[in-house]
């Protein structure tokens, strides 16, 4: 086989891979949940929960007893104590057997309110779980909505390609009929290309918005990625239709109750709580049971000794007993650490406040994005019109040679920029008002 027909068959065989590879267009809802289960972000977060998780399985398993096994082995050279309680210069050896257990049986509540602090913890990170998810839908819906801006911004752009393309084809058929000139084409050539370049950059940055959404979601390359385009003119069918919107006073009650940010650091404040009484359990007498039983074998060289299992059996014993620990002083340390975790607590508050202004400085800066979008739409929508009828005025007299390139040039820029303008005021809008929803416990989808 020949090296040209090699490189037929490769490039055919590059055709049909091309063709094959299947793109597949996103919804909103199947890119924030497939962002929340590969998001390294979150999945480090998942870590931490089931770290916690762990911390309450060993706090409430310190209330259990525990079984400690222990074996030693002894030799002892020159002086030492034989069996018969002599000491004589004679080697001696000895093993030792035991097992033994403690219950806890008072540590000054202690241990049921380190209970309680890591159910807290868990709590708390529970909720650092779903703020994590939380950044991650946003984030992703921000994207998703850039997406779908730039769609309509690139479709805006082929729209002047064709307008210009049009005036040149009738410029040059003119000139063939000599009712124009060489330089009318070449100048509308270069509007031609100028809305070329427009829409390529267009295409560019939708490109651009399209891999920041594949890096959200941990896709290995944007390659076959698409997005669903929802209707957004159902959502949007005049300026009248605007629903009011909630203030961010009414938002922000909502939020306190549902916003994961804000229960976490409530169920921080609660556990600066219990790690005061932690700290202060050491104000209190320790008291524990303990239980085991064990037993010997003793050797002296030189004499004779009776067998190890028989030693074994007959040195065996048992014992019971109460532990009684009664702090008297520890040198200002537990004052100290009662003094610490009162701190703590007074810290946390102010941690707790300051959430609850960041929440709501959230909320109003949505709030009046959103109110700010609502007027430009409105105003834009207008402006789209009023500029649409100016243009189709301006485009009828040019071509009746009535008006020169620039003021068809101007009267089409202005019309392509209220476009723009309207699309980017209605994206706007539609994201903000979400997610203003949003923070009031609604779902992000659209």
């Amino acid at each position: 086989m020949n090296r040209i027909s090699l490189i037929g068959i490769m490039s055919l065989m590059g055709i049909v891979c091309a063709s094959a590879q299947t793109v597949h267009h996103w919804t909103l809802k199947e890119c924030i949940e497939y962002a929340l289960e590969h998001n390294i972000s979150v999945k480090q977060q998942e870590n931490t929960r089931r770290q916690k998780e762990i911390d309450l399985s060993t706090a409430r398993n310190s209330r259990l007893p525990n079984l400690e096994a222990s074996a030693s082995q002894n030799i002892s050279f020159g002086r030492g104590l034989t069996s018969q309680n002599t000491y004589e210069n004679k080697n001696t050896s000895s093993t030792s057997l035991s097992l033994g257990t403690s219950v806890p049986l008072f540590t000054g509540f202690q241990i049921t309110n380190t209970i309680k602090l890591n159910q807290l913890n868990l709590a708390a990170a529970t909720a650092d779980l779903e703020k994590a998810k939380n950044d991650i839908r946003t984030q992703v819906a921000e994207a998703y909505v850039q997406i779908l801006y730039d769609i309509e911004i690139s479709d805006v752009a082929k729209r002047q390609i064709s307008i210009d393309s049009m005036q040149v084809r009738r410029l040059q058929i003119m000139l063939q009929n000599g009712k124009a000139s060489e330089a009318q084409v070449s100048q509308q050539k270069a509007t031609e290309a100028q809305s070329r370049l427009t829409a390529t950059q267009a295409n560019n940055n939708y490109r651009i918005a399209l891999l920041t959404l594949s890096q959200l979601l941990e896709l290995p390359s944007p390659e076959a990625f698409e997005i669903v385009k929802p209707d957004i003119n159902s959502l949007f069918p005049d300026s009248t239709s605007f629903s009011t919107l909630s203030t961010p006073n009414e938002v922000f009650a909502s939020a306190l109750g549902l916003r994961p940010e804000v229960q976490a650091e409530l169920y921080r404040l609660n556990g600066t709580e219990n790690s005061i009484k932690i700290a202060k359990s050491a104000l209190y007498p320790q008291l524990s049971f303990n239980a085991g039983l064990g037993s010997n074998y003793y050797k002296t060289s030189g004499y004779d000794a009776e067998g190890f299992m028989k030693q074994i059996k007959n040195n065996f014993s048992q014992y019971l007993g109460l532990s009684l620990s009664v702090p008297i002083f520890n040198r200002f340390s537990t004052r100290n650490s009662i003094r610490s975790a009162e701190l703590n607590r007074e810290t946390q508050k102010l941690q707790l406040e300051n959430t609850k202004k960041t929440l709501y400085k959230e909320i109003q800066q949505v709030y009046y994005n959103a109110l700010a979008a609502k007027s430009k739409y409105e105003s834009s929508s207008s402006a789209k019109q009023s500029n649409e009828d100016a243009f189709k005025l301006i485009q009828a007299k040019y071509e009746n040679g009535k008006a020169n390139i620039t003021e068809f040039n101007e009267s089409k820029n202005n019309y392509m920029k209220s476009e723009s303008d309207f699309v980017q005021a209605k994206y706007e809008y539609l994201y903000q008002t979400n997610l203003l929803d949003f923070y009031k416990g609604k779902q992000l989808d659209f």
